[in-house]
């Protein structure tokens, strides 16, 4: 049985990765799965310096999802490379850094660091997280500034560059022509979707930002729109993400054409659900008669009767 598949220049044991911000810098999650069982994790957004984040409170769960406004809260670089990297050299899994900054410079320079690495494999560029007013938003929210982003980063980048994009990417036609044209080399489609909540008791806002992103079950039958929409106007590889609890739902992201999908929500409600999805998708293939994963990405049919 084949599980692997390829992204670009990017080869992952399985098409499972733990989505940036559910499972820390590693050790965080390490107690409860084994790294080594998923095709990759994704490192908790990094900024060259320690950020503060948004003031609580910062998680609300609804009725089939969960908003936060965590307002990518790190540690920075340097306490990462002390406290955290040499963690992670004790794993064979790929390790995908996801970076940010509020600047085009600051976006740079962690982007100089993160290339340094030998133990990062590939570098993931949020552009799109919906909580901060002077990050990804800016970026994500007028497509010839995100293109200037982009140009700028593939420039300092010489491993595998992801860039995140979420729901509310502006111009999205041009800014796909544009990726593709600058050597970006995968996308990961989406991150959360802003949402409002209201404490009625209180008669107030839950959220002292007013909005939050939602992720969960709630948004994948949109995100899976979203990730279908870019796979029609696009040849980069697609890691899918949006809503994944269980092997079916990331059977669904698979079988439109996603090469790969990205855990997130789930990790908060079972930290071992990555290889219980895995062993869920080797024993679909199994009943199929499949044995080689990549026979089933893209290979959905027109309505079955």
């Amino acid at each position: 049985m084949n599980l692997q598949v390829h992204l670009g220049n990017l080869t992952l044991s399985n098409p499972i990765i733990l989505a940036s911000g559910t499972a820390g810098y590693g050790r965080e999650i390490a107690p409860y799965l084994d790294l080594d069982r998923v095709g990759a994790f994704t490192l908790k957004g990094l900024s060259s310096t320690p950020w503060v984040g948004n003031p609580p409170p910062r998680i609300h769960e609804t009725y089939a999802g969960i908003m936060n406004s965590i307002g990518l809260e790190n540690k920075g670089f340097d306490r990462f490379f002390r406290e955290d990297l040499p963690f992670l050299e004790n794993f064979q899994t790929k390790i995908i850094a996801n970076i940010w900054g509020k600047t085009i410079e600051e976006y740079s320079d962690i982007a100089k660091k993160m290339n340094g690495l030998e133990r990062i494999d590939a570098i993931e560029v949020n552009v799109s997280c919906p909580n901060i007013e002077q990050g990804g938003e800016s970026f994500s929210s007028n497509g010839q500034v995100l293109c200037q982003l982009i140009q700028n980063l593939r420039q300092k980048i010489q491993k595998p560059l992801i860039v995140k994009l979420g729901p509310n990417t502006d111009d999205l036609n041009n800014v796909l022509q544009f990726m593709e044209k600058e050597g970006v080399d995968i996308l990961s489609i989406t991150n959360t979707f802003p949402a409002l909540a209201i404490d009625v008791e209180n008669q107030s806002y839950i959220f002292s930002r007013k909005t939050a992103g939602l992720s969960g079950p709630a948004i994948k039958p949109l995100a899976l729109k979203l990730v279908y929409d870019v796979i029609q106007k696009t040849r980069l590889p697609i890691i899918g993400m949006g809503g994944i609890m269980k092997a079916e739902d990331a059977l669904e992201y698979l079988l439109i054409g996603a090469q790969a999908v990205a855990l997130g929500s789930v990790n908060l409600v079972d930290p071992s659900a990555a290889v219980q999805i895995i062993d869920g998708i080797e024993a679909y293939l199994i009943q199929k008669n499949i044995f080689d994963i990549n026979d089933l990405i893209g290979k959905v049919r027109e309505v079955w009767r």
